[in-house]
């Protein structure tokens, strides 16, 4: 291949290649092959409901970790730090304090997380500031059911100053309402988690339903006005034996902004194959969703949610669904760029041919001005001297058959003013047409004006 072509390839090939990189750069590092996901207790619907999502990012080839925590509260803190390792997390409406923290979204709700408050006593308990003085179990420190109902206590004037707190939850408040330890039990969580379905068929507790239902949700942002109809729980047993006023919150899968967006779509797909049904207080398709409950949604999770996913992972294992989306972010802005390139190529090779050609068109044409009109002493060795280098510069200049027309004038130039040179070396004056000699071509015209006349390289 010829000099010339092979510079404008090489030209060419870098140009595709810092456009590539540069499109590899912005798009980013192909998607891990693990993640972790923070739960909760063995005990609660977190660590139940994460079994499926391993399966489900297993037949992807994603492997999914989970890591046992104290709640939402924990899985939150671990978001937040950047050492822990935890890429996922389980939260809870309520536990992320406003404004919402940097650095950490929602990926969709899941379902809705009532607030049940179970209550002994003949006396019936309908506010939740009836529970100041008493004995009153608000869950673990770290979970999310603690960090939810703090707030509302405080709102209804509750703290440890007038109330008793016990910072227990789970099976060991319903045990310790069970022998009569405290005097209520604060759960949160779905109906379909066992303690609080078994706290539900227990008789001798009793479930507090809320007539001021309504305030909390102008009050708490993140928070639902829910019903829960009589018989809804168990129709055969008629359990609740009354219609039911709660509150609630959601629960959320949430994550680091930094999560590549392939596997928010992934794990949004698993979403929507776990939760996507009719529970007890959700309506068909409503979860998972993306309306805001406290944290700000991930912008690829909305695209996601909007629009589904590409064909390419319709029709394609995942891998391979996110090894042809990054091709076609790459290939096609390098088209885009290949295309113009194309017909620019055909200019840039004829700018860079008659470049070196028409350089030494300056350094001639002074040549020619100086041998016109010096006078005295004559330096007609060192004029012949740089007309031999030109000379042989020219002669070393490689072009293609189709600029050989203006290589061919070049020297022609050239020799026009060695013939100058030693016209004047012989002290003779000699008119134009006399100095064209033997080039019948060349234009009748001062040495100046010919050595100027070739128009400039586009």
């Amino acid at each position: 291949m010829p000099r010339h072509r092979l510079r404008v390839v090489v030209l060419a090939a870098v140009l595709i290649i810092a456009v590539a990189w540069a499109l590899a750069e912005w798009i980013g590092p192909a998607p891990p092959r693990k993640i972790v996901i923070a739960t909760g207790v063995e005990s609660g619907m977190y660590h139940r409901d994460v079994q499926r999502y391993i399966d489900i990012l297993k037949r992807a080839g994603v492997r999914l970790e989970e890591r046992i925590t104290g709640g939402a509260a924990e899985n939150l803190a671990l978001l937040r730090d950047p050492k822990s390792g935890v890429d996922v997390a389980f939260m809870l409406g309520g536990v992320a304090s406003a404004p919402p923290p940097e650095g950490i979204v929602m990926l969709a709700s899941l379902y809705y997380e009532p607030l049940w408050i179970f209550y002994r006593g003949t006396d019936t308990m309908s506010q939740i500031n009836q529970l100041r003085g008493k004995r009153v179990a608000v869950g673990t420190p770290g979970s999310g059911t603690r960090a939810f109902i703090v707030p509302l206590l405080a709102a209804n004037g509750i703290d440890e100053r007038n109330t008793e707190v016990w910072g227990i939850g789970g099976s060991e408040a319903q045990d310790a309402l069970r022998d009569g330890r405290i005097d209520a039990a604060l759960l949160v969580g779905p109906a379909t988690t066992p303690i609080i379905a078994d706290a539900l068929h227990k008789p001798a507790f009793r479930l507090m339903s809320m007539p001021r239902a309504d305030v909390y949700p102008r009050l708490f942002s993140h928070i639902t006005r829910l019903t829960l109809p009589a018989g809804m729980i168990d129709l055969a047993a008629n359990v609740p034996r009354d219609q039911i006023d709660l509150i609630g919150t959601k629960a959320m899968l949430a994550a680091r902004d930094t999560l590549h967006p392939a596997l928010v779509n992934l794990l949004i797909d698993a979403a929507r194959e776990i939760h996507d049904g009719q529970g007890r207080f959700e309506a068909a398709g409503e979860c998972p969703g993306i309306a805001p409950v406290d944290l700000r949604v991930s912008p690829f999770a909305d695209q996601h949610t909007r629009f589904g996913s590409s064909l390419f992972y319709q029709y394609l294992p995942f891998w391979a669904a996110t090894l042809m989306e990054r091709l076609i972010v790459i290939v096609a802005p390098l088209i885009v760029v290949l295309i113009p390139l194309s017909s620019y190529l055909p200019r840039i090779r004829t700018w860079w041919v008659r470049s070196r050609i028409y350089r030494w068109y300056g350094e001639l044409a002074l040549l020619e001005r100086e041998v016109r009109t010096r006078d005295g002493v004559l330096p007609i060795g060192q004029w012949m001297a740089t007309l031999d280098r030109i000379e042989g510069a020219v002669a070393g200049v490689k072009a293609p058959a189709s600029f050989a027309s203006e290589a061919y004038t070049l020297r022609e130039h050239v020799a026009l003013v060695r013939r100058t040179v030693l016209a004047r070396s012989a002290g003779a004056a000699i008119s134009p047409l006399d100095m064209l000699g033997s080039t019948p071509n060349a234009e009748p015209a001062t040495l100046g004006a010919s050595v100027s006349s070739p128009r400039q390289p586009a």
